[in-house]
């Protein structure tokens, strides 16, 4: 019996997509260029890894708007800058929403927190708290003395461990981002409490992996019983017990330990969050439910992207060393004799921000951005763009383009010394947080973090690669996942550097 129960449920669910697939095929569309598709999965078997490098192949044969058939998920994929531009800036509000993933909704309290949740009154709203209260200009320099310390504390670690040899910086700069933001949005009585914080690491690195996991009923929802049946299910149901309770913990002991008004500058993102909450003038009324969602939010995108950043940009500067000494001067020449960094200096050091945006170039984080959805049909350079469609938009094959950039498999700061281009969505040609209406509203939390430990550890220390290793020998893999990371750990040598005058 069990055995013709199984085949009932895996045949329906087939005979449905034949006859959808039937259907959708006699219609004369005039859709995107394609790849030959198979019946039922469409052109999922072309898909390898890692994504972006499979998507940026076939866009130069199918061209840099292409459509994909997945399972039952209509998608197009946008390989071009001025393409990119009608997405994100001519036709933003249509392509304003997201697609619903089985895995976000089980992860990140059904899709309520501002990344994925679809476009509407309470992302309106949502992105509106995140904007003013949240990571606003006012709030970012608020943390300021949190990351200060916590780049002052990563830097003792260094000294500490160079001495003992190679230095994983990777481990550290890991260490270095869940510290802040563990800091800023649960309070340092939480971040310094030995079990809180123990626990915090090992339930965030497990998000990491559940959220890498692509997942069949994303594209076959007819097949969603298999995650129930393999195991999968039961693991999310136990991470998302786990983290619902850690946070229940935090937020209860804010509760009964109110620091009063959202304005308080001592107010990490809970308290802020909380004092919204009781705000009877708010236009949005939150729940519990939306808090941690939107908590939740911070953790993933917060460590993920600066780490992923840090960590990419020392190994590209291990890999050029003109480009680290030539940074390492500039920093040394305008700190002079100064013991160590602050915030206020970092503005006058334009080959670092030279060095960060050449490093988001060829290594966004997100390489294919965040996924969209379209609300209506529209249509995009000549092509029908069904409603619900999917759009992936390809950040790094765009940043590889060589119609785009000279000689774009060089890491080279020196191309944005004197150009205007920058990363914050205006310009097409580099957008590694996206633009338009779903740009990433944590970018300037990231950058702050990421320049000013870039900034320390350059300045501190003097580096290089472990005894016999050759620079084209450092490994640059990339590991799976929604943020690229590099795949193996940074092993460097780190000298303490004698401050002089410039």
């Amino acid at each position: 019996m069990s055995v013709t129960v199984a085949t009932i449920l895996f045949i329906v669910p087939l005979l449905l997509l034949l006859l959808n697939h039937k259907r959708c095929s006699t219609k004369k569309t005039k859709l995107p260029p394609s790849p030959s598709k198979l019946p039922i999965i469409g052109n999922l078997h072309q898909l390898g890894s890692p994504l972006h490098r499979t998507l940026c192949a076939l866009s130069q044969k199918y061209g840099p708007i292409m459509h994909l058939q997945l399972g039952c998920v209509s998608a197009i994929v946008i390989s071009s800058p001025d393409l990119a531009e009608e997405i994100f800036k001519t036709h933003d509000l249509n392509f304003a929403s997201r697609p619903s993933l089985a895995m976000v909704d089980k992860l990140v309290y059904d899709s309520q927190d501002i990344a994925f949740t679809p476009y509407g009154d309470y992302w309106r709203q949502a992105r509106k708290i995140c904007v003013l209260h949240l990571l606003s200009s006012k709030r970012v320099q608020s943390f300021g003395a949190i990351r200060e310390e916590e780049v002052e504390l990563m830097i003792e670690k260094v000294s500490r461990k160079s001495s003992l040899g190679p230095v994983n910086l990777t481990k550290l700069l890991n260490s270095l981002t869940l510290n802040t933001i563990s800091r800023v949005a649960l309070g340092t009585k939480h971040s310094l409490e030995e079990g809180v914080n123990d626990k915090l690491c090992k339930l965030i690195a497990e998000f990491s992996t559940l959220f890498e996991t692509s997942r069949l009923d994303d594209y076959f929802p007819y097949l969603a019983w298999l995650y129930t049946i393999n195991g999968m299910n039961k693991r999310l149901t136990k991470w998302f017990q786990d983290w619902d309770g850690l946070l229940d913990q935090v937020i209860n002991d804010h509760v009964v330990h109110s620091v009063g008004s959202q304005s308080n500058t001592n107010a990490d993102l809970v308290d802020v969050l909380l004092s919204l909450q009781k705000d009877q003038d708010s236009s949005l009324s939150l729940t519990m439910k939306n808090i941690k969602a939107i908590i939740t939010d911070m953790f993933s995108a917060g460590t993920d992207t600066s780490f992923a950043l840090l960590d990419w940009t020392m190994a590209e500067l291990m890999r050029n060393q003109k480009a680290m000494k030539k940074v390492q001067d500039e920093i040394r020449c305008i700190m002079k004799d100064k013991t160590k960094i602050e915030e206020s200096d970092i503005a006058k050091m334009a080959y670092l921000y030279a060095v960060i945006k050449e490093t988001l170039r060829l290594h966004p984080p997100a390489t294919m951005l965040l996924p969209r959805e379209s609300m209506k049909e529209a249509t995009i350079r000549g092509y029908r763009v069904p409603a619900k469609t999917t759009v992936m938009v390809n950040a790094w094959a765009i940043g590889r383009d060589p119609k785009l950039w000279e000689d774009p498999e060089e890491f080279r700061p020196e191309r944005f010394l004197n150009s205007s281009i920058d990363f914050k969505g205006n310009d097409f040609q580099l957008i590694p947080f996206g633009s338009g209406r779903r740009i990433c509203p944590g970018m300037q939390f990231a950058m702050a973090e990421v320049e000013l430990a870039l900034a320390s550890l350059l300045y501190r220390f003097d580096w290089r690669l472990p005894e016999k290793m050759k620079a084209e020998e450092l490994d640059m893999r990339e590991a799976p996942g929604l943020t690229v990371r590099r795949m193996p750990n940074l092993l460097v040598i780190a000298t303490p550097h004698q401050s002089r005058m410039c």
